[in-house]
């Protein structure tokens, strides 16, 4: 096992990272105020992980209340959020009362928003099962559900108390989520770290046939990385707004589309090639880059195009961003790959010039 923590002064946590964590009910149980925990989950997840997580934590002598809602984003709604509140009332689930969100992204949100939001706020525990959420949505305090024009519109910064992230579940995750999480440990890469981006370029295929010490390696670096930023601009006044590298292009792909209909990994992916093409066009980073950045999207098996959404519309919907100030949309750009920027003086020339090259009829 290998520990890295968020330094966040009183809100500090360990982020455990290795196999066979599940089992560690060591890892879990100090952080929780009583012996009692709701654990929400998906049916996908639940089938798995349920069972052998509750039973753990029981044996260490914690009560375990089981909550099991639909899987997939489109359920990362008002609705499903009801339905979790419901679920804690009816069980009587007090302020001291952990929530424990095991899952993918979808359920670390949904959960870590009701977190933030029932009786004003109770404590939270990630334990994350899909490489997307070990190595981004898990760290760092975000919780959200979305709204029907724009994604994560509706949430709170809210921090875990703890993350287990047992790369063992990896195992069971199908492939296409397997690609959608590679597409965010590609984005630290490229706004962070050129080391690891060339380290991916030479070790793609060992992350897409599940090396277990080449997960670990990814996994740890971008839970570094994260956890940088996070500490030094914790709700996202500024630094932290490079992580969205490739999400301004990628939310708007998601809302419009439907949510669901493209995994959030394969939107941001597209966002990314979308973003670099835009970065070279405003001088900022040179073709080759570029090149670079698609080859190792691709090779990942993700897509490098956005789908044919009028233009309008793609601008109607990325107005609707979270770092939007004084009507102007921001965009994450790279200088060079490991190097980011944010640029709020974007010519609607250039982002439209960047649509037409990027998505293809």
């Amino acid at each position: 096992m290998q520990t890295v923590r968020v330094a966040l002064g009183p809100r500090s946590y360990p982020i455990h990272i290795g196999s066979g964590l599940l089992g560690r009910a060591d890892l879990i149980v100090p952080a929780l105020p009583q012996r009692r925990a709701a654990i929400v989950t998906n049916d996908t997840v639940a089938a798995l992980y349920l069972a052998p997580l509750a039973a753990v934590l029981e044996a260490a002598g914690v009560a375990c209340v089981r909550i099991v809602v639909p899987d997939g984003e489109d359920y990362k709604d008002w609705a499903t959020l009801n339905t979790v509140f419901d679920a804690l009332l009816g069980h009587r689930c007090d302020r001291q009362t952990a929530i424990i969100a095991l899952g993918g992204g979808v359920i670390g949100d949904l959960a870590g928003f009701a977190a933030a939001t029932y009786q004003r706020g109770v404590p939270f525990i990630q334990v994350p099962t899909t490489l997307l959420a070990q190595v981004d949505s898990s760290v760092g305090g975000k919780t959200a559900i979305n709204h029907p024009r724009g994604k994560n519109m509706v949430g709170a910064f809210h921090q875990p108390l703890a993350v287990v992230a047992d790369t063992d579940t990896l195992a069971t995750l199908p492939d296409r989520e397997l690609r959608a999480g590679l597409a965010e440990v590609i984005k630290h890469g490229a706004i962070r770290d050129a080391g690891l981006f060339g380290w991916l370029e030479a070790n793609i295929e060992r992350l897409l046939a599940r090396d277990p010490d080449a997960l670990a390696h990814v996994v740890k670096r971008s839970v570094e990385i994260k956890a940088q930023v996070v500490a030094v601009d914790e709700r996202e006044s500024g630094e932290r707004a490079l992580l969205n590298f490739g999400h301004t292009f990628g939310h708007a792909i998601e809302a419009g589309l439907g949510y669901g209909s493209w995994l959030h990994g394969e939107a941001v992916a597209a966002g990314m090639a979308m973003a670099a093409e835009l970065s070279a066009r405003l001088g900022l980073l040179d073709g080759a880059s570029v090149e670079r950045l698609r080859r190792l999207l691709e090779r990942a098996g993700l897509p490098v195009a956005g789908p044919k959404l009028d233009a309008d519309r793609y601008v109607e919907l990325m107005a609707v961003d979270k770092k939007a100030r004084a009507g102007r949309t921001p965009f994450i750009l790279l200088e060079r790959l490991g190097a980011a920027v944010i640029r709020s003086d974007v010519s609607p020339e250039a982002v439209r010039a960047t649509l037409d090259a990027c998505t293809p009829g």
